[in-house]
C-alpha cells in the first residue's frame, strides 16, 4: 500500500479505516466473506492490465501465453471442485450470470419460474422491478404458511400450471437444506430446463455439508465469495448436451450445435453480454478453487455450519422468533413481527452501533416492505473464517438478544461494542 499512500493518501486512509472497520466488528452478513491473503494478491495483479476478448486458445488479442493458462487453470480446478462437465469462469457477477442463462436458453417473453423476493430468493429469480420479469413472464413459488419450507408438491402442481421453461432453484435467505434433485425432476417433468443459483451454498457444497446439484442439474451459477471465500465474481457451469435441443430438419452441423449446451452458455457470455473478462479476478478463482480442494475447507464448511446451528440455538434461547425456527446452512434469519412490522432496519441499525453488522430482510408473508422489513438476516462464514466456534457464538447470540431487546438503548449499544472489539481482537484477521 506504500505507492497508494504516497500517490493519494485521501483513498489510502479510507481504505485503512475500512481494514480497521472489518477488523473490530462483527461482520454476519451472510453474503460477504473475507478472502485470504493469497486471493487478495491475485485480485491487485498484473493480470488487471490485460484485455482478452474471447476463450482460451481462441482470443481477439494477442499475448495470452500466459493469461490462457490462468483461465483453463481456473476451470480445471472449478470441474474437479464440483464435478462439472462444463465450466466458464468469465462472468463478472451472480446477477450477470443468471442473465446470461436465460439469454442463452429463452426467448423474450418465455416464462421463468423462480422462488418470491420475500420468500427468500433472489431479484433474478423473476422479481417484477428486475430485468428477468421485465423482458421475460415471471411466475414466483412462495414457502408453506405454517413451515415456511418450501412444499415441492406445491412447486410441483404450480409448474405443471404455469409451464415455465425455465425453473430456478435457490436461494438468498433461506436457512434450510434445498432439495435440488427435486426441483430437476419437476423441470424434467413439464419438458422445462434446470437452473440451480448456489450463490450462498457453494462453499457448503465444495465442504459436503449441503447436497450438490450435480451431475443432473442442467445449469448451475454460483458467486464465488459468500461461503465459497474467493473474489467477488461469479461462474456458470453446466452439461454438456441440451437436453432439451430441438434438431427436426437440421443438418449434421446444425444439429450439433443446437445440441451443445454449453457453447450456448459460453456465447452468451461472450458476446452475447460480456467483452474482456477480468483476468486479475479469474486468477483470484483459480487461487480460491485451490484452496476449497484442501482437506482443511471441509472443515471450514462444516464448522460454518456448526456455528450457524450454535447461534440460532442461542438466539431462540434470547426468546427472538426465527424464520422455520432454525437453520440447516450458513444463514439465520430473525423474524422481528412478535415486537412489531417493519423493525428490521431499525434492528439492524441498533446492532451495528453495538458493532455487529447485518442486514435487513424481508420474512417471509412479510406485512412491511422491503425498504422497512420485519426481518433480520445474519450468517456465519466471516466468523468460522476467523477462527470462532460455538462458545464465541453463544455469547454472540446473547448480545443481539441483549440489543434486539432494547433497541433504543443507545448505553447497551457502547457497552456492548466494548465487549465486541475485545473478541475481535482474540481473532485477528488481515
Amino acid at each position: 500500500m506504500r505507492s497508494m499512500k504516497e500517490q493519494d493518501p485521501e483513498v489510502y486512509h479510507l481504505i485503512e479505516h475500512e481494514k480497521e472497520r472489518q477488523r473490530n466488528v462483527l461482520n454476519m452478513i451472510p453474503s460477504e466473506n473475507y478472502v485470504t491473503e493469497a486471493v487478495l494478491t491475485a485480485c491487485g495483479s498484473v493480470l488487471n492490465n490485460k484485455y482478452s476478448e474471447g476463450y482460451p486458445k481462441g482470443r481477439y488479442y494477442q499475448g495470452h501465453e500466459f493469461i490462457d493458462d490462468v483461465e483453463l487453470l481456473a476451470i480445471e480446478r472449478a470441474k474437479k471442485l464440483f464435478g462439472a462437465e462444463h465450466v466458464n469462469v468469465q462472468p463478472y457477477s451472480g446477477s450477470p450470470a443468471n442473465m446470461a442463462v436465460y439469454h442463452a436458453l429463452l426467448k423474450p417473453g418465455d416464462k421463468i419460474m423462480g422462488m418470491r423476493l420475500d420468500m427468500g430468493g433472489h431479484l433474478t429469480h423473476g422479481h417484477n422491478v428486475n430485468f428477468s420479469a421485465r423482458y421475460f413472464t415471471s411466475t414466483q413459488y412462495t414457502v408453506d404458511p405454517e413451515t415456511e419450507l418450501l412444499d415441492l408438491d406445491a412447486i410441483r402442481r404450480q409448474a405443471i400450471k404455469e409451464k415455465p421453461k425455465i425453473i430456478v432453484s435457490g436461494a438468498t435467505a433461506y436457512p434450510r437444506i434445498i432439495d435440488f434433485k427435486a426441483f430437476h425432476e419437476i423441470a424434467e417433468e413439464i419438458g422445462a430446463y434446470s437452473l440451480a443459483d448456489i450463490s450462498h451454498v457453494s462453499g457448503l457444497i465444495a465442504g459436503k455439508v449441503h447436497p450438490s446439484p450435480f451431475p443432473f442439474t442442467d445449469v448451475v451459477m454460483t458467486t464465488t465469495h459468500k461461503t465459497l471465500r474467493g473474489p467477488r465474481a461469479a461462474m456458470l457451469m453446466c452439461k454438456k448436451e441440451d437436453r432439451l435441443a430441438k434438431t427436426e430438419g437440421m443438418d449434421e452441423k446444425q444439429a450439433a450445435q443446437e445440441k451443445d449446451l454449453a457453447r450456448k452458455i459460453d456465447r452468451a457470455v461472450f458476446p452475447g453480454l460480456q467483452g474482456g473478462p477480468h483476468d486479475h479476478i479469474i486468477a483470484a478463482k483459480a487461487v480460491c478453487f485451490k484452496e476449497a480442494l484442501q482437506p482443511e475447507f471441509k472443515v471450514y464448511a462444516h464448522q460454518i455450519v456448526k456455528n450457524a446451528k450454535a447461534l440460532a440455538e442461542e438466539l431462540l434461547a434470547q426468546g427472538l422468533r426465527l424464520v422455520t425456527g432454525g437453520t440447516d446452512n450458513h444463514l439465520i434469519l430473525i423474524d422481528l413481527t412478535p415486537k412489531g412490522i417493519g423493525l428490521g432496519k431499525e434492528g439492524a441499525i441498533a446492532l451495528e452501533n453495538a458493532g455487529m453488522c447485518t442486514n435487513m430482510n424481508t420474512v417471509p408473508y412479510d406485512k412491511s416492505t422491503p425498504f422497512r422489513p420485519s426481518g433480520i438476516r445474519i450468517g456465519t462464514p466471516i466468523l468460522t473464517t476467523r477462527g470462532m466456534k460455538e462458545s464465541e457464538m453463544k455469547q454472540i447470540g446473547a448480545w443481539m438478544g441483549q440489543i434486539l431487546g432494547d433497541m433504543k438503548n443507545t448505553d447497551l449499544q457502547q457497552r456492548v461494542r466494548q465487549d465486541v472489539k475485545t473478541l475481535c481482537d482474540q481473532f485477528p484477521f488481515y
